[in-house]
């Protein structure tokens, strides 16, 4: 099984694995379609990249939509009408509604930038993270793609790459190293998903 993947995407900033999975469409390496883009941040460089390739490209947010709630609910009707089956989070830095986790239940991926289920929860995400892997000693840390349910960091991992953490390592120089590798799991995991046509592994 080989299925064309119908992706959207949900971004604050750059974007940068929504980025590398465009491109590896245009590539031909990635059997998927970027149907829409959507950011809480209307100047946000994502719907910029967005607009220079031809993808829908959407600011919603609870200032534009009058509260979050019906924000959650412009975004759930936006990603339906654009005919998306998956949709990623690629730096998107608010709590996806309830609305939308329940349309696309089991069908939400975020990356992480620990080996979950360590280095996760609320209150852990960029520098954080990366500090406190250098705190407690680790010799080795990562970048974790995982199911999005209603808790921070909680849903089940899908996959995982590895990155040593060097003794002479600061947050910065480690967050660099981790996000180096994070666009190309992003690329290899969504290629597996198309094969088996499963967001799951196989038990």
């Amino acid at each position: 099984m080989n299925e064309t993947l119908k992706l959207g995407f949900l971004a604050s900033h750059s974007g940068s694995s929504m980025r590398a999975i465009v491109q590896a469409i245009a590539d031909g390496v990635l059997r998927a379609e970027a149907r829409i883009v959507i950011s809480n941040n209307g100047d946000s460089a994502a719907l910029a990249f967005a607009r220079d390739h031809g993808i829908a490209a959407r600011h919603i947010s609870g200032r534009t939509a009058g509260s979050a709630e019906a924000a959650d609910r412009a975004i759930a009707d936006a990603l339906t009408g654009a005919g998306v089956t998956l949709l990623i989070l690629s730096g998107y830095l608010r709590p996806v509604g309830p609305e939308t986790l329940t349309r696309f239940s089991g069908r939400i991926l975020n990356i992480h930038p620990a080996l979950l289920p360590a280095y996760g929860g609320q209150g852990m995400y960029g520098g954080r993270v990366h500090a406190a892997v250098i705190a407690s000693g680790e010799t080795e840390t990562g970048c974790s793609i995982h199911l999005v349910d209603g808790e921070y960091d909680h849903g089940q991992v899908i996959s995982q790459r590895r990155v040593q953490v060097e003794p002479a390592d600061t947050p910065e120089t480690l967050a660099a190293r981790v996000m180096a590798v994070e666009p190309g799991l992003f690329v290899e995991t969504l290629r597996e998903i198309a094969t088996r046509g499963s967001v799951l592994p196989a038990p």
